[in-house]
């Protein structure tokens, strides 16, 4: 994609952030559920490393490198006109200015990266560690001229036998990740509990994102908990499969 489309989708997506309070971004996997959301009037998309990897036979949790991943999302971002969004995990044991450089030229307007190293035994990152990951991001992102919207993610509650005792060193993390220069911030695994996404969205002044189901869950709840952000993960793709499924099931003689 030339370099001029992909400033100016990176800048509709923060514009669409401002505008959108929460913004949905549709959790797609390919050409088809790319054109799927966007044809049914989302303005922008994420593509997700759990159902990605899923649709491809791989596993996720960098069971694909960085080159499959951007052979695979660059046919999605050309079939659609509208920003995507692209989960990059923890990173694929690159340097920040290598993912910017491979995202930027498969025309990504933004990116997702988690604190969890898959790379190197699935530890978790210190929240210093993670937060000068995203401070490269953000500094190649600039020297690249292209506005690169950053989710930060941390998996601090999902690694946490009690997410709410996690919470204080949660906030810590997404304030460090907040002045690092990213621009959402992505506590994984508390989409169900009121008082962790309220307690969060108070605490930081970039939008929240929160996973969400799109049959289960409510919009005006997150709306209602301060969520600026809302993506799909792989919930979208499973309640499919769910759905596909039992229209099958009566044909399965």
């Amino acid at each position: 994609m030339d370099f001029r489309t992909t400033v100016e989708r990176a800048q509709r997506l923060k514009q669409l952030h401002a505008e959108h309070k929460p913004l949905v971004l549709p959790t797609v996997w390919d050409v088809w559920s790319a054109r799927t959301a966007a044809d049914a009037g989302f303005p922008a998309l994420t593509v997700g490393s759990h159902p990605l990897a899923a649709s491809r036979g791989a596993e996720d949790q960098e069971g694909q490198t960085f080159e499959e991943v951007l052979a695979a999302v660059r046919p999605i971002i050309a079939a659609v006109d509208v920003p995507v969004s692209v989960d990059l995990e923890s990173g694929y044991g690159r340097e920040p200015a290598d993912l910017i450089a491979g995202l930027t030229e498969v025309g990504g307007a933004g990116l997702n990266v988690e604190d969890t190293v898959h790379s190197d035994g699935g530890r978790l990152r210190t929240t210093q560690e993670h937060a000068s990951y995203i401070a490269g991001l953000r500094a190649a992102a600039d020297d690249a001229g292209i506005p690169i919207w950053i989710n930060g993610r941390t998996d601090l509650f999902a690694h946490a036998a009690d997410a709410s005792a996690a919470l204080d060193e949660a906030i810590e993390r997404l304030l460090a990740m907040e002045q690092a220069g990213a621009d959402s911030v992505y506590p994984v695994r508390i989409q169900d509990n009121d008082a962790l996404l309220a307690a969060v969205t108070e605490a930081v002044a970039i939008p929240v994102n929160s996973t969400a189901h799109p049959v289960k869950h409510d919009l005006e709840r997150f709306r209602r908990l301060g969520v600026g952000r809302i993506t799909y993960g792989p919930l979208l793709q499973l309640a499919m499969t769910d759905a596909m499924k039992d229209m099958l099931r009566p044909w399965a003689l």
